[in-house]
């Protein structure tokens, strides 16, 4: 039987302010969940995020951005969630230097019903 003993996505928090730390916590078919925890790291312009499979990310902690190709940035605050299709390029903008911003992202591999883009996406003008 699995260990059914709870845990909790901040305690222990890594210390991210040499790198963005990517912890896997449930892989299965299909999907894949991971926290990340970010120290005020940005995506390099000429090094964007892309992966073939659908990613919703929901902030948890602090604050950030993100900017999908062809449209303006999205600032997140914790709540804050967002679905990032699959093949599209994005780039996290900025983080919190202040503090721990605490992701959790969901990669979803495979067709599904799309509920909704939430939030709704502005084209970059």
């Amino acid at each position: 039987m699995p260990d059914a003993r709870p845990a909790n996505l901040f305690d222990p928090l890594p210390d991210a302010r040499a790198g963005e730390v990517f912890d896997p916590l449930l892989t299965r078919a299909g999907v894949r969940i991971e926290r990340i925890v970010s120290a005020g790291q940005a995506t390099p312009a000429d090094a964007p995020f892309v992966q073939p499979q659908d990613e919703w990310v929901v902030l948890l902690s602090g604050s950030a951005a993100i900017r999908l190709e062809g449209r303006e940035e999205v600032p997140l605050t914790p709540g804050d969630h967002l679905l990032i299709p699959g093949g599209t390029r994005h780039w996290v903008t900025r983080t919190d230097a202040a503090g721990p911003t605490v992701w959790l992202a969901v990669h979803l591999e495979g067709e599904g019903e799309r509920v909704t883009d939430y939030p709704p996406l502005a084209p970059s003008t």
